[in-house]
């Protein structure tokens, strides 16, 4: 994991990160979105099947979180959720594969595209159920808490799951008990392909936070910079006892809402505006300014990770398919203790 600065004070000062953060924030955002760009073709082949979600435009939020906070920290998120694993360094062979069913995927091939699970790097999943994931992460930062940890969980969510009255329950508990989880909302303008506006008359998603007296900001997540240091401040936060953070990612996707969307409720003036501030674009931009990496040197990791990206085709095309004996494995587990039922 790439080691950089949290200094607050960056913000304003200036951004003053390392080669080495750039370089690891350049080729994470790069993978992700060579990933989801095979992923969306492959889609159209046939070769992954169910529902697909795809990041493109999104890679900032979950890289730019990266570099802020630990390895023992817990992720978890809702089911566009390819990305995050991504990020944290999870292979490409194992998501693919997942996508693919296979039983060489981070969930043995049972979870596909919206159940993407890999707790070598510490990520509690991607969850199909809108918002189910909210309370979820509140009780893993409960754990937390609970043990003496000084981990907390990074809680993302879809803005269209701040519709749902989980949410508002998970935010009264954890300020209530002070637990160590920053929430985040993806705050990519649509809830499926409806617009925020005709949804809620809070548009300002990190207003929700304020009625429980949560600090809460909005961040720009098309510059990984700001996401990093929004993440640390919430970091630093949880890990003094402050408890939680809630932080509006305004973000954007530049493909639909799932395969199955044409996105025809959107401009295309509206999409080439947020193709203008493209996240991986910009810190290409910077790495070339500040002389970190050279344009050759750019391109050579470009083809490494596309050649990554069609190693992980190739695993998963190879793979097998679970046992069927498998189905009925990874559903309980065996407790240690017997419950004892009045």
């Amino acid at each position: 994991m790439a080691k950089t600065k949290n200094s607050a004070k960056q913000a304003q000062e200036g951004y003053n990160f390392s080669k080495e953060t750039y370089l690891f924030w350049f080729e994470k955002m790069l993978l992700i979105r060579r990933f989801e760009e095979k992923a969306g073709q492959l889609y159209g082949r046939q070769k992954i099947k169910g529902f697909c979600h795809l990041y493109i435009g999104q890679e900032a939020c979950a890289v730019g979180a990266v570099t802020a906070l630990t390895k023992d920290d817990k992720w978890i998120t809702a089911y566009r959720d390819h990305g995050h694993p991504l990020a944290l360094g999870t292979s490409a062979n194992a998501v693919m594969a997942e996508l693919f069913a296979k039983a060489t995927g981070c969930s043995k091939g049972k979870g596909g595209s919206m159940h993407i699970f890999d707790k070598s790097v510490n990520f509690a999943g991607g969850h199909g159920i809108v918002g189910g994931q909210i309370p979820l992460g509140a009780g893993i930062a409960f754990a937390e808490k609970y043990n003496k940890t000084k981990n907390l969980c990074i809680c993302y969510m879809g803005d269209g799951a701040t519709r749902q009255g989980a949410l508002h329950e998970t935010f009264n508990m954890a300020m209530l008990w002070k637990l160590p989880v920053i929430f985040v909302i993806e705050n990519n303008g649509y809830a499926m392909g409806t617009s925020v506006k005709r949804t809620s008359n809070v548009t300002e998603l990190y207003q929700l936070g304020e009625s429980y007296d949560m600090p809460s900001e909005p961040v720009d997540a098309m510059k990984v910079e700001e996401v990093h240091l929004a993440v640390a401040r919430a970091a630093e936060r949880a890990r003094s006892g402050g408890g939680p953070t809630l932080l509006e990612f305004r973000t954007y996707r530049y493909r639909g809402h799932s395969m199955s969307d044409p996105a025809k409720y959107r401009t295309k003036e509206e999409l080439e505006a947020y193709k203008a501030l493209d996240p991986i674009e910009q810190v290409r931009k910077t790495i070339l300014e500040k002389k970190f990496a050279t344009e050759a040197e750019l391109e050579a990791i470009e083809a490494r990770i596309i050649a990554e990206v069609e190693a992980s085709v190739e695993f998963a095309e190879n793979s097998p398919y679970p046992d069927p004996s498998e189905a009925f494995k990874d559903v309980y587990v065996q407790a240690d203790y017997p419950f004892v039922m009045d």
